[in-house]
């Protein structure tokens, strides 16, 4: 009888304490940007990723609890209702091993994911993204840019899109010859900002001093997985020319 009993208690605690682990509410996180402040910045700490004539950045703090977590500058992307996107400010310790002490410079970082959600962030790796080239402009869940090669010699048309393993589209656009702005050229870069279309859906890029060039997106599907979503294939996106007639499913 005393060993009915004390099984009986057993199982009875083990119930209760999964009934109570079921009940328990998922924790709230708080998201959001602080304050912005102007901090110095130029080309001798940020040479690639600074303008001719920049002399500081607007930085603002990401908070997550309460608790600054790391540091953004610009704007922020709305991806989706819980999902933004925002490039990340970096201070970097510029010391020599033989300097006292420390010497603190910023310069603009990756681009952010945050969920408001669950309260987590990631950099994204962008493919073929270069600080000194790619201005990224967004639509959706897709990133349009223009990219480098590794060789550092050949510039990319580049279309990202969040969740997928490769570019919906990586052109060549024309050959990079990399050149040294002086504070007398302001707002040199490598190409014009992107400019997207919604209907038909197309991005257009330029190269300075060359002619535009203009891409369809085909068959537009959302690939970004948040924590909690189903993992149901989404359907394949490709690219193609502007103007270019779409391919035959007839044999």
């Amino acid at each position: 009888m005393p060993s009915r009993l004390t099984f009986s208690a057993l199982a009875a605690a083990l119930l209760a304490s999964f009934a109570g682990h079921a009940s328990a509410k998922p924790k709230v996180h708080t998201v959001a940007l602080g304050s912005a402040k102007r901090v110095p910045y130029s080309q001798a700490t940020d040479p690639s990723g600074a303008l001719p004539g920049d002399r500081e950045l607007r930085v603002r703090p990401l908070i997550i609890d309460d608790k600054t977590r790391d540091w953004t500058t610009g704007e922020m992307h709305v991806i989706t209702d819980r999902s933004f996107a925002i490039r990340r400010a970096m201070r970097l310790n510029d010391a020599l091993p033989g300097d006292k002490g420390e010497h603190w410079i910023w310069q603009r970082g990756p681009w952010l994911l945050v969920d408001r959600t669950t309260g987590h962030y990631t950099a994204l790796k962008l493919p073929e993204y270069d600080p000194a080239v790619s201005q990224v402009i967004w639509y959706r869940d897709y990133a349009a840019y223009c990219g480098l090669s590794a060789s550092g010699k050949q510039l990319y048309a580049v279309v990202a899109q969040l969740g997928a393993r490769k570019p919906v589209l990586s052109k060549k656009l024309s050959p990079w010859l990399p050149h040294t702005p002086t504070a007398s050229e302001p707002g040199v870069t490598a190409c014009v900002a992107a400019a997207w279309q919604r209907e038909p859906l197309r991005v257009t890029f330029q190269h300075v001093g060359e002619a535009s060039v203009s891409f369809d997106l085909v068959g537009l599907s959302a690939v970004l997985v948040e924590d909690g979503d189903s993992d149901e294939p989404a359907a394949e996106t490709t690219a193609r020319n502007a103007g270019e007639p779409a391919p035959s499913n007839q044999p």
